[in-house]
């Protein structure tokens, strides 16, 4: 499940550097960097992996959100809800 779930979001943020805005791209750009430090924390045997990514990266943006302009927070939130819908599909 890991595996998959670090699949389907090198996809999404692909397309987005491909065929986002620029608003998109950084957004996503951001994302990658805590998202992969949030994957590095998992291990593929967890129940509800997808819950316990949510979670965590919910407290890493929160933990992050000094770093960025309100404006940029909301794009970069926003963007993770799209990614996260994206992996809840599959």
């Amino acid at each position: 499940m890991l595996d998959q779930i670090e699949l389907l979001a090198n996809q999404w943020m692909t397309e987005m550097v491909e065929q986002g805005s620029d608003d998109q791209v950084f957004a996503s750009g951001y994302l990658q960097g805590h998202l992969a430090l949030s994957l590095s924390t998992l291990e593929d045997s967890q129940q509800g992996l997808l819950e316990v990514l949510a979670q965590d990266m919910g407290t890493r943006l929160d933990d992050a959100s000094s770093e960025l302009a309100p404006e940029d927070l909301a794009l970069v939130r926003n963007a993770w809800q799209q990614l996260l819908e994206r992996l809840a599909q599959n």
